[in-house]
């Protein structure tokens, strides 16, 4: 069914970041003309948050991704904290249904269905390495699929305290590899294209050597510098694209209540991945 042209009955659907990036529109906006779907997607930005939630219902716009950082802050905006947005006091999607907001975190939901598909035992000792709001999501995935025995490692003592007594792990502010972890995650900058530390590993090698399983969120570049060395250590990987494009799905789906082919997914996710 080929898309219908822009018009009075096309529903909007959005996203709210400090810096707008590309993949959600390029994601979204090809799986609208692959199942023919009367929506269109547009990042923006604010400086007027509660004005751009009241925009989003006053205007009848469909849905809205949230990013920093907003993800806390627009709590009080709207009307109802679904389950995987209430799991953290964090939100990454509103939902309009007739006026109605509710909020959603499909990072959450992603790390979920990535921990279960991989088939992690959940007796397996992890690290993860950062404290800002994605480590947040990826600690209560953790905790809420069993997982029991973990580490924070954060720079940032007061948010790394935080995270770990808020999810009952323990924090130190350096990674030691005397700390022997089967899962190592990495949810910092290090390794983002285009960032400070690019190149980098947000672990040793040593540490890859020892672990089961490596992943890091990073999305940009699909394959980062530690994602490189975990496969040539003969690692099983969790890869950031496999987290952004899950959490993108769970976006559409809760827009549009349409569920695209594998097919459909995998040529969306690799569009909106070459685009940046």
């Amino acid at each position: 069914m080929k898309k219908p042209p822009i018009g009075r009955d096309t529903k909007l659907c959005m996203s709210l970041s400090a810096r707008p990036g590309n993949f959600g529109s390029r994601f979204q906006n090809h799986l609208y003309e692959a199942l023919g779907l009367d929506y269109v997607y547009k990042s923006f930005t604010t400086t007027d948050l509660p004005a751009a939630i009241g925009g989003i219902r006053a205007l009848g716009i469909r849905g809205c991704a949230i990013s920093m950082p907003f993800k806390e802050a627009c709590i009080a905006l709207i009307d109802e904290l679904m389950p995987s947005a209430s799991a953290i006091d964090s939100v990454n999607t509103i939902v309009n249904d007739d006026g109605l907001l509710r909020g959603y975190n499909t990072d959450y939901a992603a790390v979920v269905q990535l921990l279960e598909t991989h088939a992690l035992p959940t007796r397996t000792r992890f690290v993860v390495r950062g404290s800002g709001g994605m480590a947040k999501a990826v600690v209560a995935a953790l905790r809420d699929s069993g997982f029991g025995d973990g580490l924070i490692v954060a720079r940032n003592a007061a948010a790394g305290c935080k995270l770990a007594a808020t999810y009952g792990f323990d924090w130190r502010p350096e990674f030691d590899v005397a700390f022997k972890a089967g899962l190592l995650v990495n949810v910092t900058p290090i390794g983002m294209v285009e960032g400070a530390d690019s190149e980098a590993l947000a672990f040793p090698r040593e540490a890859i050597e020892a672990a089961h399983t490596v992943f890091d969120v990073v999305a940009r570049p699909p394959e980062t510098p530690l994602i490189r060395a975990a496969r040539a250590a003969g690692k099983p990987v969790i890869t950031g694209a496999e987290v952004i494009v899950l959490q993108a799905l769970e976006q559409f789906v809760l827009y549009t209540q349409r569920q695209p082919t594998p097919a459909q997914v995998q040529a969306a996710a690799a569009f909106a991945l070459a685009g940046g």
